[in-house]
């Protein structure tokens, strides 16, 4: 399983990543009848808005984070509608297959986006659609400038030695032959920015601890973590920036009958 998150601060503090899930599925066609998997579906806030499409559809909501699944079991309950499970994407194992598959801000955390796909295509109908967004090549590269500035310090470097960073942020090339090897078609792969503007450097230190730093703050004590992102903020403020650099990968193809 994926690492554990804090799914309350989550839950308050994931407005990029819902806005940026309202805008994909503006760009999605639906009937409104479609079985549907959110996969990577946080708390729920996107999958919430992917219901209001599907009048007489349903969606299997999946996440890695237990803490997360919780959260998302609490919003959903007594509606028939949903089914949110804790499942790995790299495990994942359906009932029944389904039209569509849709993604926001997960594929990034996943460092074998080869077998990701493959487990995909099994999901889906032949014809089934897989519509997805997360970071992609050249994604949050100031912040990481600033991140191991910090990380190089006296007060930190004993925590991080040895440790690598989390994400793929793959490119649209290799993402195409990718998909294409796991048995998609039709694939669109592209990028795009997608700042995320802060008003204060503490609201931009919040943000980075609970969704862009967890996994490197793991390694350290409980007291250092929010001083390590307090200071990543710092920096980037001294840059004039209050923003996370954020560059989505875009991803639209359809299972091919053959996969």
């Amino acid at each position: 399983m994926s690492r554990e998150w804090d799914a309350v601060e989550y839950e308050e503090l994931s407005g990029p990543q819902t806005r940026w899930g309202a805008d994909l599925l503006g760009r999605v066609s639906l009937r409104g009848d479609e079985a549907v998997i959110d996969a990577g579906c946080g708390t729920g806030r996107v999958t919430e808005l992917l219901l209001r499409r599907l009048p007489g559809g349903t969606v299997l909501a999946v996440d890695g984070s237990e803490a997360m699944v919780g959260v998302a079991r609490e919003r959903f309950a007594g509606e028939a509608r949903v089914r949110v499970e804790w499942q790995d994407l790299l495990e994942l194992e359906v009932e029944e297959l389904v039209d569509v598959i849709f993604s926001t801000a997960t594929f990034h955390w996943i460092k074998d986006h080869a077998l990701l796909f493959r487990r995909l295509a099994r999901a889906l109908k032949p014809q089934g659609r897989l519509v997805a967004r997360c970071g992609g090549e050249g994604n949050i590269a100031r912040t990481r400038a600033a991140m191991e500035e910090v990380m190089d310090e006296d007060r930190f470097r004993e925590f991080f030695v040895g440790r690598e960073d989390p994400w793929n942020f793959a490119d649209p090339e290799t993402t195409r032959k990718r998909l294409e090897a796991a048995g998609f078609g039709g694939v669109e792969a592209w990028l795009h920015e997608e700042y995320a503007e802060f008003g204060s450097v503490e609201e931009l230190a919040r943000f980075l601890k609970t969704v862009v730093l967890g996994h490197h703050l793991e390694g350290l004590p409980e007291t250092e973590r929010y001083p390590f992102s307090a200071e990543v903020a710092a920096r980037l403020a001294k840059r004039g920036m209050l923003v996370v650099d954020y560059i989505r990968l875009n991803v639209l193809a359809i299972r091919s009958v053959s996969a």
